[in-house]
């Protein structure tokens, strides 16, 4: 019977749901990379279990992400900021366009200070995390704000296999250590983690980043029949170096790792409590999980210098505080329509209420001179959808759906009420498996959702349609290959610039892009890891030059050996390729492209005890994370000259670790 509930689970259960099940976790663990022939719909989704994820050499938590295939995660600041990420022809900035998620709770927060869509992944513990699900494109009813590009979900193991301490000491002040377990207390699991850390990077102004992070979680049951509820708790205070111009450092007037205003930095705290509760049947399962989120920061940053306030500085602060709570509903009814014919019917609510207070002050060291804006936000959503899978023969499946989304957007201290809603259907065709191939045509509609300041100039909601060509192959033994081709409009790029104050009306715009994905694991010690994307990304109805999109991301692609179980030792090698982009829109400026090494040795000292020697930027090379053009001033200067301003990559450096298990 195993087997049986194994399969129904596999069917029914929804993806990001499986790692709570000691079978199913046993399984991703242990096993290659999962198989998505027969489960998913595009050629550009599919899931990294926990091994895959606890192999990959990561500078930062958000650099997870990283593992789906086309994404870069960077940093333009301090390490406690919001990673930068790019995808698809998109400079997402700090997260719009890329939904991201931590056991159904959003990780995007909108209207935000400092950027719409913020996602601050600092709070995330590798060591509880049990898998990776992610999709590009909007081609998923049960996909809303922010996923026009992608989404990716995070899931946190319920009961870990293992209970593991960690402690970590690296060059640039880096510490570490983490504590992960689970304990069996009436009937249930508490899962519980804590980890403390401390990085200064290779800056001349260190980053002192100090970060304090706690889970607590209790469940019952396992992923298709139980529940649990969780309680988080971060803390994170840094130092910024922003990013610098590069004449700045040609005239020798700074080093690279130099900082100008040396009071940039931070502090963050994320607070949340959430739960959440599965039913699965026979022919049908439940789920219903909500969440209360608080989240507060404090930034202060400084781009321009001395170009608006030659006596104080440019430096100015943007405060965040706000409280998140939602609740998401799902209801699916298995349908058997003949002896090969079969439907899975799923429906599902999702609503969110934020309460956000933030602001833009002017400052000086910290210090407030004036306040541009203070603004109380609340902004409330709905949305609603309905979506059909249905397995029609052997070679031929289906899933439509439409979803449904309606916001109400209230700016308290602007006079700013308003309300915005739209539809947005979806449809994926896939052909197969013939010989273990499978082909797919994908077609949908998304969105992602304007700043609430923005909206008495602007659209709430801003649409996107997107179309895909793809196709997923096993016919070689032990390979795993995916190639997709895609289109992704939207019908302005409107954002709101939360460094100004002021709302900025973007033309339409158009991407083009092919993306290949190769796994191959030809014994069971290696693995080879090969992805490459190419976008092509331009505005629509503008003058003939004037069409390329600003730090749109063009070519990327990462290569990966991974080594394990050879004897005591362990390792992998993985080399990024961060393509260049234009800068401006006529191309007349283009940042550099760079290629870094990082890599991983591992010894095991007795089953429970292991060695573990990270290092970064092996080939030690001189790249950017990060570069803009735009115009500032320098202490000095008598008028704002236009400039590269960069931040770099991380010198090389090394981290050693000491992994307890019991």
């Amino acid at each position: 019977m195993r087997p049986i509930a194994l399969l129904l689970a596999t069917l029914f259960v929804p993806a990001c749901a499986w790692a709570d099940d000691p079978v199913i976790q046993r399984v991703l663990v242990e096993g290659a990379r999962t198989s998505q022939l027969g489960i998913a719909d595009a050629a550009s989704a599919g899931t990294v279990n926990q091994k895959e994820l606890a192999m990959r050499t990561v500078y930062r938590p958000g650099e997870l992400l990283e593992a789906a295939p086309g994404l870069i995660v960077s940093q333009h600041s301090g390490e406690g900021k919001a990673n930068q990420f790019f995808l698809r022809g998109f400079n997402l900035d700090h997260g719009t366009d890329l939904a991201t998620y931590l056991d159904d709770m959003p990780v995007n927060q909108r209207s935000h200070a400092h950027g719409q869509g913020w996602t601050d992944l600092n709070f995330l513990i590798p060591e509880l995390t049990a898998r990776l699900d992610y999709k590009k494109g909007p081609y998923s009813a049960s996909e809303g704000d922010f996923a026009s590009a992608g989404s990716a979900a995070i899931t946190y193991a319920n009961r870990l296999a293992r209970n593991v301490a960690t402690a970590s000491i690296g060059q640039d002040g880096y510490a570490r250590t983490a504590l992960a377990a689970s304990k069996e207390i009436d009937d249930g699991v508490l899962t519980y983690a804590l980890e403390a850390l401390h990085n200064d990077g290779p800056y001349a102004h260190p980053d002192d980043y100090q970060k304090l992070n706690g889970v607590l979680r209790y469940s019952r049951g396992y992923a298709n029949n139980g529940w649990s509820v969780t309680a988080m708790a971060y803390r994170g205070r840094w130092n910024a170096t922003d990013q610098i111009p590069e004449r700045a450092v040609a005239a020798g007037l700074l080093g690279r790792f130099d900082a100008i205003d040396t009071t940039d930095g931070g502090a963050a705290k994320r607070f949340s409590l959430s739960g959440a509760w599965r039913r699965t049947g026979q022919d049908s399962a439940s789920k219903v999980s909500a969440y209360v989120i608080r989240n507060q920061l404090d930034l202060w940053s400084d781009f321009t210098y001395f170009m608006n306030d030659p006596v104080n500085g440019d430096q100015f602060a943007q405060p965040d505080r706000r409280v998140t709570s939602g609740v998401n509903a799902t209801r699916s009814w298995h349908v058997h329509r003949g002896e090969t014919s079969t439907s899975d019917i799923t429906v599902g609510v999702e609503a969110q209420n934020d309460n956000i207070f933030n602001g833009l002050y002017r400052t000086a060291a910290r210090k407030t001179l004036s306040v541009t804006r203070a603004d109380h936000i609340v902004e409330t959503s709905l949305g609603a959808f309905i979506e059909n899978a249905t397995r029609w023969n052997p070679w031929l499946r289906s899933t439509v759906g439409v979803r449904a989304d309606d916001y109400r957007f209230r700016v308290r201290t602007g006079g700013i009420d308003g309300s915005d809603s739209l539809a947005s259907p979806s449809a994926n065709i896939v052909f197969g498996p013939w010989r273990r191939t499978e082909f797919y045509v994908n077609y949908g509609a998304g969105f992602h959702s304007n700043d609430a300041r923005g909206t008495l100039t602007a659209p709430g909601l801003v649409r996107s349609r997107g179309m895909e060509l793809g196709l997923r192959t096993e016919a070689i033994p032990a390979m795993q290959t995916a190639i997709s081709l895609y289109r992704l409009d939207f019908d302005s790029e409107l954002t709101y610039v939360g460094d100004e104050g002021t709302t900025e009306a973007g033309p339409p715009s158009r991407r083009i892009g092919i993306e290949f994905s190769n796994y191959y694991k030809p014994y069971k010690w290696l693995s080879v890891d090969f992805d490459a994307a190419y976008a092509h990304a331009r505005s629509r109805g503008v003058a003939p030059g004037q069409d390329r999109i600003p730090e749109a991301i063009e070519g990327v692609a990462q290569l990966a050996l991974t080594v394990s179980q050879v004897g005591p030792w362990e390792g992998a090698l993985r080399l990024r390729y961060f393509g260049p982009r234009p800068l401006v829109e006529d191309d007349s400026v283009r940042s550099r492209a760079s290629t870094t090494l990082n890599g991983r040795l591992g010894y095991r000292v007795s089953r429970d005890l292991r060695l573990e020697l990270e290092g970064f930027n092996l080939a030690n090379r001189r790249a950017s994370a990060i570069d803009y053009y735009y115009a500032s001033q320098l202490r000095g200067e008598t008028a704002p000259r236009e400039d590269v301003h960069f931040h770099p990559i991380e010198a090389r450096s090394f981290r050693l670790t000491l992994v307890r298990n019991w």
